[in-house]
């Protein structure tokens, strides 16, 4: 029988020449994917081959088959039926009894086989899918979807200049009845054109790039961060200390933490969070989140000083940072800027590279430890919190009449409602759920009240914890964390980023999509981190002024942005002219800067080896 068990281990070789060349087909479209010519063609090559082994597939399947009906074992097939209670021996599916150890080489064989053959079928989908994104063009899904979102824009344009142009014969007292039919019949055909564009960006595998690329992003300054967050010797490193007591809410002081986070990787120091006495939990950061560091958590060091500059710094050992207020000379790492060695990445994947970047100190920092992890899992079981869903944020109390104004609920439920008819082209909706976060008890009720068709999900306690005599306790902490939680949960999130809280749960928004850039309205300013560098906008088309509000622009003005007025106008700064106004908001876009931050590359080297 030893001439079958060599065939055998002749078959198991070539299954792992056929496994290596599975393993090469797989590391080669990674390394080239930066290279779609060339991987094209090399691709072209690799079916061929494919093909020739597809063959070989079949012969082996043959030969398998040939070894369990060899002539030389059909003779026995009769005394084996005698043997089929004997524990040394195995009879296979005709009858046939092989000895123990070559049937279980068959069947290793065998089961390798089916495997292998399982990865050439994945192997090849893969290949196609990467030529269509290469070097052949857009697939046949991406260009159908491509036609019906340029179809439904004209389509838009000519109902718009159709019904405008009636306006001028409509009576006056039908006016307001015309206006509402009009909007109504515009809003749906916006939801058409934005189901078709979502579903453009799902085509032909680019939502599976899209979500890989964003773990691999993420992945990478993750480990950046903790490749730094961690030195194997504490007494030498270099470290900025930060003071968590800044004299405001929790939203606030945990930017202040990734604002001096931010520079400590700048700057490539270790940071020190200085947490005793936390005005929200005395036993410090720790006893609510993990720490930033597992190996350096001492602010000693041979050298003391207060930020004075990177340069000037440079044989300091030990740097205290002031809040962002405060600080000078200002480093480039502070908000809006991405690293340099990013960009090219971001700007391909994220629609505000900018908010994503802050995202990943935010990940970092708000880990939480084993008590609020459980806190959390039994709040979503409680709370009945399940999907579809949006996020309700209405801040009252302090900022109302200083750095908000007042919004009834009535202005976020109309975007809401909004939302859930864009949900609906795309999910099931079983029912309208909304989480609804606010510092004013009697606001569940009102809108229990004045919205019976919704289910509001809230937990009034956190409200009354929100309050200006309780803020500042561990309850309340619990209460701001479980629902910057739950509102970075949603599917949409509508509120006032004028609140840190909002902004803190649309940051988090950002780690559990590809891209959650437009997954929000809000009902005041745009997105801004507090002390961050100016935002900048570049124009390109031209825009002549029509009244004494508008600024003129001309492509490739920089333009200073205050804000957006979310009517198809901003407000802002052209900093050629010098002149401050009203511009259209599509008529620009967005100017990111970069930022030669340092690229850690002991640490890729580490993430590389880990993924080998």
């Amino acid at each position: 029988m030893r001439p079958w068990a060599g065939s055998w281990r002749w078959i198991t070789l070539v299954l792992l020449a056929w496994g290596t060349l599975l393993f090469y087909i797989g590391g080669h479209l990674v390394r080239d994917s930066d290279h779609p010519e060339r991987s094209s063609r090399e691709l072209s090559k690799i079916l061929a081959k494919l093909e020739r082994l597809k063959q070989q597939n079949e012969d082996l399947r043959r030969m398998a088959e040939s070894l369990s009906i060899h002539p030389s074992w059909r003779g026995l097939h009769q005394q084996n039926l005698k043997q089929d209670d004997d524990p040394k021996h195995t009879s296979n599916h005709a009858g046939t009894t092989i000895p123990e150890g070559q049937a279980e080489a068959g069947s290793l064989a065998a089961g390798r086989l089916r495997s292998l053959e399982d990865q050439l079928t994945i192997a090849k989908q893969k290949i196609h899918s990467f030529q269509k994104l290469t070097g052949d063009g857009p697939g046949p899904n991406q260009e159908e979807l491509r036609r019906r979102v340029e179809n439904g824009v004209k389509e838009f344009w000519y109902f718009v200049r159709s019904e405008v142009k009636k306006l001028a014969t409509v009576e006056p007292s039908e006016r307001q009845k015309y206006a509402d039919t009009l909007l109504q019949d515009l809003g749906h055909q916006e939801r058409s054109i934005m189901t078709n564009l979502y579903y453009l960006s799902q085509a032909d595998g680019v939502g599976e790039w899209r979500m890989k690329e964003a773990k691999d992003l993420s992945d990478l300054v993750q480990n950046r961060i903790t490749y730094l967050q961690n030195p194997p010797d504490c007494s030498k490193a270099r470290k900025l200390v930060c003071n968590i007591n800044k004299g405001c809410g929790y939203g606030c002081q945990l930017h202040h933490v990734v604002y001096c986070f931010m520079i400590a990787y700048g700057t490539q120091r270790t940071l020190i969070l200085e947490s005793h006495n936390w005005r929200y939990a005395p036993g410090g950061w720790e006893t609510v989140f993990l720490p930033v560091s597992n190996t350096c958590t001492d602010r000693s060091g041979a050298t003391t000083g207060h930020w004075s500059g990177e340069a000037h710094d440079k044989d300091v050992q030990v740097v205290e940072l002031p809040i962002v207020d405060s600080l000078h000379p200002r480093p480039p790492y502070l908000p809006l800027a991405i690293p340099e060695d990013l960009a090219p990445r971001l700007h391909r994947l994220h629609g505000d590279p900018s908010v994503w970047w802050v995202s990943q100190f935010v990940k970092y920092l708000v880990r939480p430890q084993a008590w609020l992890e459980k806190e959390i899992q039994q709040s979503t079981a409680k709370l009945g919190f399940k999907h579809p869903i949006i996020g309700v944020h209405v801040r009252r109390t302090d900022k109302v009449g200083t750095e908000a104004a007042f919004h009834p609920i009535e202005e976020y439920m109309l975007h809401v409602e909004e939302q859930f008819q864009h949900l609906a082209r795309r999910v099931h909706v079983d029912k309208k759920r909304v989480y609804l976060a606010t510092d004013d008890p009697s606001l569940l009720q009102e809108a229990k009240t004045k919205y019976p068709d919704y289910e509001f999900i809230s937990d009034n306690s956190i409200s009354w914890s929100a309050g200006l005599h309780n803020r500042y306790t561990e309850n309340s902490l619990r209460g701001v964390i479980l629902d910057i939680h739950f509102l970075s949960q949603t599917d949409f999130l509508v509120c006032t980023f004028s609140s840190q809280v909002c902004r803190v749960a649309y940051e988090i928004m950002q780690m559990l999509h590809p891209d959650a850039s437009s997954f929000f309205y809000s009902l005041d300013d745009i997105y801004y981190f507090g002390g961050q560098n100016a935002h900048n906008q570049i124009a390109i088309y031209p825009h002549q002024p029509r009244n004494s509000e508008d600024i003129p622009l001309e492509p490739g003005d920089v333009i200073g942005v205050a804000g957006n007025h979310w009517d198809g106008y901003s407000k802002g700064i052209n900093r050629k002219l010098g002149r401050t106004g009203l511009y259209p908001s599509y008529k620009v876009k967005e100017k990111i800067e970069t930022v030669k931050y340092p690229t850690y590359p002991e640490a890729d080297k580490l993430l590389n080896s880990q993924k080998k």
